[in-house]
């Protein structure tokens, strides 16, 4: 028998209620009380939430890289890629929605797996979840110097650490301000992308029916030779994977549920209207560029992210809009800008998760009066601006070796978030909890796991197949040294490849077993697991707020809008 009854308080008076109050609308939320949500405001509305979880997953990897899929698998290959990344990605935020709208934690995901299978599980996933964005933030830093220096004439004595030192400075004062500002200014530089892809997709229709550029391209591109699909399984497997590290950061709305001033309604709104949008956006838009764009288009193999040969550059320049690779560029740039403002966010709320679980100093979780974990942004600040030193000194290299994990990184808490939702529901189970008494239920479940959980797992050998095939030959003895660079050169990304597709998960199974042989922690029973502490518990006015609102045809739009 389960010791939690069904209005979700402990019979053992083992919780404390904690009355958390929001002085902004003189709201009452009741939590029950998690230690690591002490000090926490809730200061994030739906707008926020929904523009967060867009801005995390819209980006760099579309605007510039995406006509490489294309010309590596082919229109049909490009899209298949999207659309099978794009399901696995629908039910892991299906996931993180359910959870995270019962259990709004700092921690997010991270911290599922000690209340509902191991503690260890959960000190590995938090740490390399912090690994993951911490490395992420000195890349975003480095693409921000080479996209400003698009603006500067080639014989610049510009230094290149300037713009991301002031990048840096302002990520202080954003992180600082608080969780409002964070949020404000997450919602205005997603305005741009939002309003940029519309922008694309409108003229993508009407230059490929010819209304605009002279040329009707119709499916012409699906047709010529290489289309659809073009450089057999490998290419669509490499493919695979450049698309799933395009999408990184779409459970970020789990993160942000903390800070939410209403988790039941924000949550799943933001899940779904995201899912929706993204769909819209991703495949709407690989669909036009591979029907106006033919694969064998040497513009598309765009290697050094240059914004004039961006694929949406070159969609814009097809329908005769000047200034097309400036205005891409800017565009690109807040997007980058807008990363970095996630990357901090994400990387102090993870510090502070470690700090309250004790998985490192207590001093780290330090939270100010407006609810910000000062110590964590001061670490992430500190190790942000020694990542200066290394990328613009001449050790750029070493750093990229650390860099070319993040994207198993990703792979592994995708596939996590997943298997920890089967463990979730089957704790609930049996503690005799009925499905219709979460505030939200992810839909396809458990089918759509199964089929995301596949996909995943497709995706992660894939990965590790890609790493060790082609080895480099060693040209022999008595060779030009041009040659023998090349060499080292092929070497040297082989060893990356393999280092980055295999090291996170050798990494994890150690930070796993390290943490269970010496605290010696046992798998949790289904029955003991803690699916109380943390819980939000709406009030009246809170209820009041989940109901529907308006008329039925302003609530439809709303979904799209």
């Amino acid at each position: 028998m389960s010791k939690y009854n069904y209005n979700g308080y402990d019979d053992t008076d083992t919780y404390e209620l904690n009355r958390m109050q929001d002085y902004d609308n003189g709201s009452h939320h009741d939590v029950l009380m998690d230690v690591s949500q002490d000090g926490l405001k809730r200061d994030l509305r739906l707008r926020h939430m929904i523009m967060i979880a867009i801005a995390s997953t819209i980006g760099t990897g579309l605007f510039l890289t995406s006509g490489s899929t294309i010309a590596a698998a082919g229109p049909g290959g490009a899209l298949l890629a999207y659309v099978l990344i794009g399901i696995w990605l629908i039910f892991v935020c299906q996931a993180v929605g359910e959870i995270a709208t019962l259990l709004p934690l700092p921690g997010a995901f991270n911290a599922w797996g000690g209340r509902i299978f191991d503690e260890a599980f959960s000190f590995q996933m938090t740490w390399m979840y912090c690994v993951n964005w911490a490395l992420t933030i000195p890349a975003q830093l480095s693409a921000s110097s080479l996209i400003v220096s698009f603006w500067l004439p080639a014989d610049t004595k510009f230094p290149p650490w300037v713009v991301p030192l002031i990048i840096i400075i302002l990520m202080v004062f954003i992180n600082i301000a608080g969780i409002k500002t964070y949020g404000e200014l997450a919602y205005w530089f997603s305005v741009p992308k939002v309003l940029t892809i519309i922008i694309f997709i409108i003229c993508g229709i009407l230059v490929d029916a010819g209304a605009i550029g002279g040329h009707t391209y119709g499916f012409e591109n699906w047709r010529i030779e290489g289309a659809p699909f073009k450089g057999g399984f490998t290419s669509f497997i490499t493919t695979l994977i450049v698309v799933a590290y395009a999408n990184s950061g779409i459970e970020i709305t789990g993160v942000t549920a903390a800070e939410s001033r209403n988790p039941h309604k924000h949550v799943p709104r933001a899940v779904n209207t995201v899912l929706i949008r993204i769909t819209f956006f991703y495949i709407a838009s690989i669909f036009l560029l591979g029907s106006i764009v033919a694969n064998d288009d040497p513009l598309l193999v765009n290697t050094d992210h240059s914004a004039t040969r961006a694929p949406f550059t070159i969609v814009f320049a097809k329908a005769g809009i000047r200034g097309a690779a400036d205005f891409m560029n800017a565009v690109v740039f807040t997007s980058v800008f807008s990363a970095i403002n996630s990357d901090f966010y994400v990387t102090t709320r993870m510090l502070l998760s470690l700090s309250r679980n004790g998985w490192i100093h207590k001093s780290i979780g330090h939270i100010n009066s407006r609810g910000v974990p000062v110590v964590a942004v001061a670490l992430v600040t500190a190790c942000s601006s020694l990542s200066l030193i290394t990328v613009f000194v001449g050790s750029g290299v070493v750093f990229q070796w650390f860099i070319s994990f993040i994207g198993s990184i990703t792979f592994q808490y995708w596939l996590y978030i997943l298997l920890l939702h089967f463990r979730f529901r089957y704790c609930w189970k049996a503690q005799g909890r009925a499905v219709r008494d979460l505030p939200y239920v992810a839909w396809g479940y458990p089918y759509g796991n199964i089929l995301g959980v596949i996909i995943g797992c497709c995706c992660i050998a894939s990965n590790w197949y890609l790493s060790v095939i082609n080895p480099p030959q060693h040209p022999g003895a008595g060779v030009p040294e041009e040659m023998m660079s090349a060499y080292r050169s092929r070497r040297d990304a082989y060893i990356q490849g393999i280092l980055g597709a295999w090291f996170p998960w050798f990494l994890s199974g150690t930070l796993f077993f390290s943490y269970k042989y010496i605290c010696g922690t046992k798998l949790i029973k289904a029955v003991d697991a803690d699916l109380d502490t943390g819980r939000f518990i709406p009030s009246e006015s809170d209820k009041e707020d989940l109901k529907p609102h308006g008329p039925r045809w302003k609530r439809i739009v709303k979904l799209f809008v």
